[in-house]
């Protein structure tokens, strides 16, 4: 850090400038504070000479976008835009960036304060930035963003501040025409080769740091600087100083071969199947980094706004980069054909910007060779051009067939390719997930060539004096060091390597959009919208820490828990209360809401009540041990079915009020098995059951030997009320596979009857045969259990998931599709498409709407009568894996998706993404790894998050 400049802007907005954080290639960055919270923000604002450049500003909003998508995790938050301040007479409209500070070292530093990690931190560290990888490459887009200055290394685990070309950039620089000159600080073997970026590539820089940061150097720095491009394309990586435990992981991420690199779950998964956030709990920095960071710390917590000089001007801030914005943008990748950087005028020769890497820095400590890129301004009246490409030397053939074409002349990145716009909505910003901020101490800046080197600084006092305006030396880069030395490149039209000794990339950049206006939104409105649209990452690491295995989270007596602050966008609301379920118990079977009152959890030896208000366990009852889904027995009884009786429990402490044994409820089925419950509706309970019986072997005839008795399961399909206590109907039906108990499930409940559906694993062998391949739903008159007819639907598989609503109407997964059926005719009534590859999960039926979900991770609302898209978005959870299962809230306003990795939070009525959660499961390397299913359950205003022993309680609209 360093004292304000006198022609250094004071004020951004609600902030007041504190002191320069960081100098950068493209942006200087600021500590300031909110005068009237406190809340201490790290502004980032364009060098104003590159601010005037169209491109350039076009493509930091695209960048901050971007950011703003990917906030959460690893990833800090926006706290505020600043396009409100008044533009300077002279100068360009001022746009910047404030974003949360959080204490942190670039890599670079921190390899340069104690060396190279540990093969923990290195798990961490690379487990963390795969974590973001995985959900920037589930959106289709490459990062190109990865750099040891744009890593951080903060107490709780990594950050990235960076996420795009420009973030990342090692100089930066305005040429004559309007033409931006960027030079990137890392090559790949397919950049060299002048072929496309990919997902692949971000693997191959991702090996490249954690090679880094294991060693201190890069693999490929052995030989002439000017070779680096060869031994990068050609050469095999020099790991032999990583951990061996990596070096095979590291060894893949380097491949030549892109499609022979692992994907960026794959190694988040080997680094830290639990987690980084749940590896990193208890610390993971080193203690020298430790202390680094904590110094930190002190020294900006000390800061004081300095004095005003009445004499200088305050200037507003020139153009912003998001506070280590990060573009995931598919513009960032998208093929340019026949785009040319314009030639400088006769007898000028472009200025030729240095390598990023410090002059004084050895050659060993810089992780890749700069690319230069060139990015023009399309031509006036010209047709719009593609958004920049980041990384193809203009020299490489243009791909004939772009992989995804983005719009032209809107500047945008576009929006989720898992969404559908309806109703002539316009364009939104971009809802993916949110922006990184400036959360690094920064590098020293280096001196121009032939000085001396700076001395180490020494501790800053609180208050910094402001300095005099500094003169600018001609040259010199920003950043860390490179991942390599600079190399020799493929010659571009400008010849060798272009005017920057490496291969001219020409990015045009469509024209400037024309402005939507919009009366009714500010820019802060705007920022929530794009912001909560998607939500970021937020594992809950931090909390369940703290909490021990005690009964109760947070919460100690029965008053109502306060009502949690406000959160900013994309991170889930701060939980009302945490649970814990005890370790010394078995772990949670079957857990359910009562009466949105309390929550039961049984498990192998007991049933359980926590208070859904304040978190606290209320009381445990060995009785209700196995048991299944506390239902309402009326206003004031908790209903427990047990695999041997039902009980009905006191709500207030979980005494037995009523016992009703199988063996006296059903005298007449000696020996019965009561299986699952198969539904419920009001006061009615559905489930089958089934029992042994000897049927007699037929009398033989004369002088035939008798045959052997045989035992026969047989089974029934009941109703009970469990207010009345008592069955109101049984009816035989088919026993199913060993040990013959159906199972199965009620899909929808209608005034005259009741639709069910037999699981497919408990079908008979039999039954498979004669089912051909398609499955069936019964029809049982609500009042007798007569069986009324058995149907087919089309090709509905057995395992197909199926649902129905009142009117008739049945919705069942058909192929990859969802198709609707009239319930009593079988006649098709539409279809959705899905996606390829996926299948449908079960729908959720919310008034007008169906919720859908699928393997592909995407989830959606369709209109019950048309089967017209409403909406359809990704939870972004890479790979596929079983559909996430719905949760509505009780104002059924939020929608809540649950997998195997995540839970998701969407506005049921348009889509907009609001959050994420993760629980980091197990902190110890050597413990048991969580792997559980989330589950949801809505309680009123209230979603009760679960994954194995831990609950959260989260309030929702």
């Amino acid at each position: 850090m360093e004292a304000l400049r006198q022609d250094d802007p004071r004020r951004f907005g609600r902030f007041t400038a504190l002191a320069r954080f960081h100098e950068g290639a493209s942006a200087v960055r600021y500590v300031a504070r909110d005068t009237a919270s406190g809340e201490v923000a790290l502004i980032t604002a364009a060098r104003p000479e590159l601010a005037a450049v169209p491109a350039y500003r076009r493509r930091f909003q695209a960048e901050a976008r971007t950011a703003e998508r990917l906030a959460g995790g690893w990833v800090a938050p926006p706290l505020d835009t600043g396009e409100e301040p008044e533009a300077p007479a002279d100068g360009p409209e001022p746009l910047w960036t404030a974003a949360g500070y959080v204490p942190a070292l670039p890599l670079a530093e921190a390899i340069g304060i104690a060396g190279p990690l540990d093969e923990r931190a290195l798990r961490i560290l690379g487990a963390g930035i795969a974590e973001i990888l995985s959900r920037v490459h589930a959106a289709g887009a490459v990062l190109q963003g990865l750099a040891p200055g744009t890593v951080l290394l903060a107490a709780d685990g990594p950050r990235l501040t960076a996420f795009g070309p420009l973030g990342a950039a090692a100089s930066a620089e305005a040429r004559p025409g309007g033409q931006l000159s960027v030079r990137l600080g890392y090559l790949t073997p397919e950049q060299i080769e002048g072929k496309e970026v990919s997902a692949a590539s971000d693997l191959f820089v991702l090996g490249l740091l954690l090679a880094y940061a294991a060693t201190g150097t890069t693999p490929f720095t052995e030989g002439p600087a000017e070779e680096a491009a060869r031994r990068i394309a050609g050469d095999e990586p020099e790991l032999d100083a990583v951990p061996e435990a990596l070096r095979e992981l590291i060894t893949n991420c380097l491949a030549k071969d892109p499609a022979e690199r692992p994907t960026a779950g794959t190694v988040a998964a080997e680094l830290a199947l639990e987690g980084a956030a749940g590896l990193a709990r208890g610390g993971w920095l080193p203690e020298r980094l430790a202390a680094a960071v904590a110094d930190q710390e002190t020294r900006v917590l000390a800061l004081e706004a300095p004095e005003e000089n009445p004499e200088t001007p305050e200037k507003a801030p020139a153009a912003v980069t998001a506070a280590a914005s990060a573009p995931v943008s598919a513009e960032a990748s998208e093929p340019v054909e026949g785009a040319a950087a314009p030639e400088p005028a006769e007898g000028t020769a472009a200025p030729e910007p240095e390598d990023a890497r410090p002059v004084d820095a050895a050659p060993v400590d810089a992780p890749a060779s700069p690319v230069e890129t060139s990015v023009a301004p399309a031509p006036a009246g010209s047709p719009a051009a593609a958004e920049p490409e980041d990384a193809r030397p203009v020299d490489a053939p243009a791909p004939q067939e772009p992989a995804a074409p983005v719009a032209a002349g809107d500047g945008d990145i576009g929006e989720d390719r898992g969404t559908t716009r309806f109703l002539n909505t316009g364009p939104r910003p971009p809802q993916s997930d949110r922006p990184t901020t400036q959360l690094s101490l920064p590098h020293e800046l280096v001196a121009p060539p032939g000085t001396a080197p700076a001395p180490v600084a020494q501790p800053i006092p609180p208050a910094l004096p402001v300095a005099p305006v500094a003169p600018q030396q001609p040259g010199p880069t920003h950043g860390g060091p490179a991942p390599y030395p600079a190399a020799a490149l493929p010659a571009g039209p400008a010849g060798s390597g272009g005017a920057g000794g490496g291969p001219m990339v020409s990015l045009p950049l469509p024209p400037a959009p024309a402005p939507v206006p919009d009366p009714a939104a500010s820019r802060r409105t705007l920022l929530t919208i794009a912001a909560a649209a998607v939500g970021g990452l937020i594992v809950g690491g931090g909390s369940v820490a703290a909490l021990g295995s005690g009964d109760t989270a947070v919460a100690t007596d029965d008053k109502p828990a306060p009502k949690p602050r406000r959160t900013l966008p994309g991170q889930p609301p701060e939980p009302r209360w945490i649970y814990t379920h005890p370790a010394s118990e078995s772990s949670p079977l079957t857990t359910a809401v009562w009466r949105d009152k309390l929550l039961l959890v049984t498990s192998e030896s007991q049933a359980s009540a926590v208070d859904l208000r304040t978190g606290k366990r209320l009381w445990q009852r060995a009785d209700g041990a196995k048991g299944q889904a506390a239902l309402a027995a009326g206003a004031d009884l908790v209903f427990v079915a047990s695999p041997s009786e039902f009980l009905w429990l006191s709500p207030k402490n979980g005494k037995v009020v009523h016992r009703v044994r199988y063996t006296d409820a059903f005298a007449d089925l000696p020996g019965l098995a009561v299986g699952p419950l198969a539904g419920n509706s009001g006061p009615v309970v559905w489930f089958t059951g089934s029992h042994t019986v000897t049927v007699k072997a037929p009398k033989p005839k004369k002088g035939k030997k008798k045959g052997k008795d045989k035992e026969v399961v047989q089974a029934h399909f009941f109703a009970y009320d469990i207010v009345q206590r008592k069955e109101l109907w049984r009816t035989p039906v088919p026993a199913g596979r060993a040990p013959g108990t159906p199972a199965y499930r009620v899909v929808v409940d209608r005034s005259a009857d009741v639709l069910v559906r037999q699981d497919a694993v408990s079908l008979t062998a039999a039954e498979v045969k004669a089912a051909k391949g398609k499955g069936s739903i019964r029809s049982f008159d609500q009042k007798t259990g007569k069986l009324l007819w058995t149907k087919q639907y089309a090709a509905v598989s057995p395992e197909a998931a199926t649902g129905g609503d009142e009117d008739g109407t049945l919705y069942a997964a058909v192929g990859k599709d969802l198709q609707a059926f009239e319930t009593d005719t079988t006649k098709p009534l539409w279809r959705v498409e899905g996606s390829d590859g996926s299948v449908f999960g079960t729908p959720l039926v919310a008034g007008p709407l169906i919720h859908t979900t699928e393997r592909s991770q995407l989830v959606g609302a369709v209109e019950r009568e048309s089967g017209r898209l409403v909406w359809r978005r990704s939870t972004e959870v890479p790979g596929t894996g079983n559909a996430p299962s719905l949760t509505l809230s009780g104002s059924e306003k939020t929608l809540v998706a649950a997998d195997a990795v995540q839970v998701t939070a969407f506005s049921a009525a348009d889509g907009e993404r609001l959050w994420k959660f993760q629980d980091i499961g197990s902190a110890d390397p050597k413990g048991a790894t969580v792997s559980a299913q989330y589950r949801a359950l809505a309680a009123g205003e209230t979603v009760v998050v679960q994954r194995d022993r831990a609950f959260y309680a989260f309030p929702v609209a």
